[in-house]
């Protein structure tokens, strides 16, 4: 036997040994769901939970809804589009704005710099 399936066969044993018996079975049963009569019970249940004549209102209101217009979904692509280029140039005008006053600050401590050390007589 190689080692490798040697240390196979001692883990499947290790593991065996810690299950409870009937383990395969519970996880069977539980990966094949429930039973039909327990889906009967399910839809029973959930048909009791209706009031009468629910189906029937649902497909009045399915067929009955209006679909948007072409007009309509244009107008909101519009404004949605129109949202977002705010959106973008107003975080883009205040990226823009802030790296400016980092750099005029920067400029400002380079040239208070350049004066403290040009200072004549030095």
């Amino acid at each position: 036997m190689k080692p490798e399936e040697k240390a196979w066969h001692d883990l499947r044993t290790a593991a065996s040994v810690r299950l409870r018996s009937g383990f395969a079975g519970r996880v069977l049963d539980a990966a094949r769901g429930p039973g039909p009569g327990v889906w009967a019970t399910l839809r029973e249940a959930a048909a009791a939970c209706l009031r009468p004549g629910f189906a029937a209102r649902v497909l009045r209101a399915a067929r009955g809804a209006t679909v948007p217009s072409y007009a309509s979904q244009f107008a909101l692509s519009a404004a949605t589009v129109a949202l977002c280029l705010a959106a973008v140039l107003f975080l883009h005008q205040r990226n823009q704005r802030l790296a400016d006053e980092r750099n005029l600050a920067e400029w400002r401590a380079i040239v208070a710099f350049a004066q403290e050390i040009d200072v004549p007589g030095r």
